[in-house]
């Protein structure tokens, strides 16, 4: 129960009085997220999600301030799982360490574009995060989470307009070391 005091600092809920409430709404972001890969694999919504409350569960129970603190929570789970996904079946369409020969490279290509992609932009965010880690979890947060910058103001603990100048500034940065 909450105090009634303001001044009092709300409680911290765990990931298990959280995630059932918020299941809806994390179910529409992993769709989304999915979808706006354009991507056709085996990973799907209900599994990314799942997959997540399994994973903030072995984290030992997180207890997150509010709602815009479990979205970044979920949404750092969401990436991971996502690029653990990638590496498997990246590693599974090469042979799981085989030598892979194809006779059309083209063919090689296309099969590997998405999966390489992800890989990529996942390796530009671990150096990014060298360089400013808050950068990274408003990637995170507005990809992943798909929070306003309002509520990753929040759960960062800064103005929506530096989330604003964070977003910008992490974009040109990826952009810079993906050679885009």
């Amino acid at each position: 129960m909450r105090s009634p005091d303001p001044t009092i600092p709300p409680k911290p809920e765990p990931v298990q009085v959280l995630f059932p409430a918020l299941y809806p709404e994390l179910r529409r972001l992993a769709r989304s997220r999915l979808a706006s890969g354009g991507r056709h694999t085996l990973l799907d919504t209900a599994a990314l999600v799942h997959e997540a409350f399994l994973r903030m569960q072995r984290d030992g129970g997180v207890a997150v301030k509010d709602r815009e603190h479990f979205l970044a929570y979920a949404a750092t789970t969401m990436r991971s799982i996502v690029i653990d996904f990638v590496r498997r079946s990246s590693a599974d369409r090469r042979g799981g360490g085989a030598e892979h020969i194809t006779l059309d490279t083209r063919a090689a290509e296309a099969l590997g574009a998405s999966d390489d992609e992800i890989l990529e932009v996942h390796e530009a965010l671990e150096t990014l995060a060298k360089v400013d880690a808050r950068l990274v979890r408003v990637v995170e947060m507005r990809y992943f989470a798909g929070l306003t910058d309002v509520e990753i103001g929040s759960a960062l603990g800064v103005t929506d307009r530096t989330v604003r100048r964070d977003w910008e500034r992490a974009r040109l940065l990826l952009a810079d070391m993906l050679g885009r």
